[in-house]
């Protein structure tokens, strides 16, 4: 039995079938065992096949129901191949990844320039991973009701920057609802992802997108001006329907971060990913380039004219050597 996983609360998988039916399921044993480096073997947005429980035998009482309404006593038993996913390195187990959701259409990735400040290096390293598993992406900035003028101007510099790129940018506020009509615009009729560090009023936006989520929300950590975890499990919801739109789309909520810690990067590989930095790089005298001391280099050339950013290529520097385990911190 076909199924799409909506729900992953760490031991329980929750799945709705084809037909409609949802059920609580476990991982099957040897399921486990196929070399998948992932905390996470099956992610929300999986197509999985599903072993529906044995029927209750001589009228015995129906099948219990888990706390989200699924029939327990389903397994998984396979997946489906993925059309793509978005992947981070595990935060405490750094030789592992942890998948935040698979067969997205567009990643979204909801950010702060203050209160908290969201860097430019964690928004790079997402973009980064995002055009490396060929996810589109639109930033989220939010919180544009808080800003003063100096924080307006800089928001402005920074939207110009990512939008020159080609990326797509939204500016909105989650609590009065400025930017949000062309928010819900982008995501009709697609399943989007929803991800960003803690404290960016995620679970606000979401609650505006889908009033019936009712995701619980935290105010910042007056401490450190830092978000509260308040989202523990990464969850699919429906966006609302509407009579103009059959498919009004989904949007996977996930929990919040603190870093972005990219996974399996070669080096060679990186500059790939910074979508000015594979361009001009493609006039360097050398055709494995590192962008950093190489003579004939385009890319630096093009850094001391100005041509790509300053935080750009700082990112850039910072992913070079992320498969070194001794190098790698959660702060990315």
């Amino acid at each position: 039995m076909k199924g799409l996983v909506i729900r992953n609360t760490g031991s329980w998988y929750d799945v709705r079938t084809d037909d409609g039916q949802l059920f609580a399921c476990k991982v099957k044993g040897n399921f486990r065992l196929r070399g998948i480096r992932s905390t996470n073997p099956v992610a929300v947005g999986d197509i999985v096949e599903v072993l529906p429980p044995a029927a209750p035998a001589n009228g015995a009482a129906t099948i219990d129901l888990s706390p989200t309404g699924g029939q327990q006593g389903a397994f998984i038993t396979d997946i489906h191949d993925r059309r793509n996913y978005i992947i981070r390195r595990a935060s405490n187990l750094s030789k592992q990844s942890h998948i935040l959701a698979a067969n997205v259409d567009l990643a979204c990735l909801v950010a702060t320039i203050a209160h908290p400040e969201t860097s430019t290096t964690f928004i790079d390293r997402f973009l980064a991973s995002a055009e490396a598993y060929r996810v589109p992406v639109a930033l989220i900035f939010n919180k544009v009701d808080l800003y003063d003028d100096d924080q307006l101007r800089y928001l402005e510099a920074v939207v110009a920057l990512y939008r020159h790129l080609g990326y797509a940018c939204h500016t909105v506020s989650a609590v009065t609802g400025e930017g949000l009509d062309n928010l819900r615009s982008e995501l009709r009729g697609r399943t989007s992802l929803l991800s960003g560090n803690s404290g960016v009023g995620k679970s606000t936006l979401l609650n505006c997108l889908v009033p019936e989520a009712r995701v619980k929300t935290a105010e910042l950590s007056l401490a450190h001006d830092q978000g509260l975890h308040t989202t523990t499990f990464s969850e699919m919801f429906d966006l609302p329907s509407s009579d103009d739109v059959a498919d009004a789309g989904r949007i996977i909520d996930t929990p919040g971060i603190r870093g972005f810690g990219t996974f399996d990067f070669e080096r060679e590989e990186v500059g790939h990913y910074f979508r000015e930095i594979f361009s001009i790089g493609r006039g360097c005298r050398f055709g494995n380039c590192t962008h950093t001391h190489e003579p004939g280099c385009a890319v630096l050339k093009a850094l001391d004219n100005h041509e790509i950013a300053e935080s750009r290529y700082q990112s850039y520097l910072s992913m070079l050597d992320d498969k070194d385990e001794r190098k790698y911190r959660e702060k990315f």
